[in-house]
């Protein structure tokens, strides 16, 4: 027989989940971003989706996210898209073209 699709041995717990008296890794927490005091709401969209500026890991995005609301809070989603300012900058000098092609299209 071959070794191929054949499982490594299996190894032995303790009784508190650890193995061989070595503990099992630790799973990060997710930290609760909506106390986030950098972001600036500039706009609500909808009922679920906001624009926002936000200082995040030393950079300045304007985001553009749908939240979800649990246990009365609001969450941000992963559906929504962060641009740089750069980005941000190259969508703003291109907003009359896009209405043009909205007008175009309707």
């Amino acid at each position: 027989m071959s070794g191929k699709g054949k499982r490594k041995e299996e190894e032995e717990y303790d009784s508190d989940g650890s193995v061989d008296g070595h503990a099992p890794p630790k799973k990060a927490s997710k930290t609760d971003s909506s106390d986030d005091s950098d972001d600036i709401v500039v706009c609500e969209i909808s009922k679920n989706r906001r624009v926002s500026v936000r200082n995040w890991q030393g950079k300045v995005w304007v985001d553009i996210r749908e939240f979800y609301v649990k246990e009365g809070k609001k969450f941000p989603g992963k559906k929504g898209i962060s641009l740089s300012v750069d980005q941000w900058n190259t969508l703003r000098d291109h907003v009359e073209e896009i209405n043009k092609a909205l007008g175009d299209t309707s």
